[in-house]
């Protein structure tokens, strides 16, 4: 009983802050990022991608991948429907970002510079996690 006591004390605090914000808008991600002072994790997606799907289901959810993105301004950029539509917002960004593969994600800073990016889905969100806090 004391284990299961100390286990709800541990879960608690990540509990009360519930999901994680995303943005969806890249000026409301930069601000944010401004604000907070943070770097913004940019994924860059489409809705016909499995490996995206994977990643909204699996990984970015999981305790560790919520964790990980607790510490960054999360920006999702749906890229193109399912039907291959292009998404204005996203196809500028996929255009500015030199977008080859999905999903793509992005490290960038304050401002907008890219620091990093990952082509390719991870499998677990510890693996995301370790990846995210990468310097």
């Amino acid at each position: 009983m004391k284990a299961l006591a100390a286990l709800l004390l541990i879960a608690a605090p990540l509990v009360a802050q519930g999901p994680v914000k995303w943005e969806h808008n890249y000026q409301t991600a930069l601000k944010r990022a401004k604000a907070e002072k943070k770097v913004i994790f940019m994924d860059l997606w489409t809705e016909w991608c499995p490996p995206c799907q994977y990643l909204q289901k699996n990984v970015f959810p999981s305790a560790e991948g919520q964790a990980a993105l607790a510490k960054v301004v999360p920006f999702s950029a749906l890229v193109e429907k399912r039907d291959r539509t292009p998404l204005p917002e996203g196809k500028k960004l996929a255009d500015k970002f030199g977008l080859e593969a999905f999903p793509t994600m992005v490290i960038l800073d304050a401002n907008g510079k890219e620091v990093r990016r990952q082509v390719g889905a991870f499998r677990t969100g510890a693996e995301f996690a370790t990846w995210l806090g990468a310097k």
